[in-house]
């Protein structure tokens, strides 16, 4: 196989200015819209978690209580992380087209959108 200084130079290919992008201001919209979602998210979803861990493991006669015939309380609280997991999955799907507006804003504005074209399509 040729090495490509036997070929001549590569074509040239657009570079990434990271630090400009990572300073423009849609850039940091992006990031602070992601974290009102992500980080609300996690808290509850641990909080959840650990107060399932702590019920279950500190108060375990409150954990026993049967509910609906042999199901008791500790049963519904780990089905219920579950059923929150998906919840938070499905909101995140919702959430994600409005954060791939806003990433498609910030490869608008860095003229980064023709690096998602295949090579020689726009040739």
């Amino acid at each position: 196989m040729d090495s490509p200084q036997e070929n001549g130079p590569l074509p040239s290919t657009p570079r990434l200015d990271c630090a400009r992008i990572a300073g423009s201001k849609q850039f940091k919209h992006l990031l602070a819209v992601k974290r009102m979602f992500i980080i609300p998210a996690l808290s509850f979803f641990l909080l959840s978690f650990m107060s399932f861990v702590m019920l279950v493991g500190y108060v375990p006669k409150l954990a026993s209580i049967r509910v609906i015939g042999t199901v008791n309380l500790a049963y519904l609280f780990a089905l219920f992380q579950f059923v929150l997991g998906w919840m938070i999955a499905g909101l995140y799907l919702i959430a994600s087209e409005n954060f791939d507006r806003l990433t498609k804003g910030v490869l608008a504005q860095t003229d980064l959108a023709k690096i998602d074209a295949p090579r020689g399509a726009g040739e």
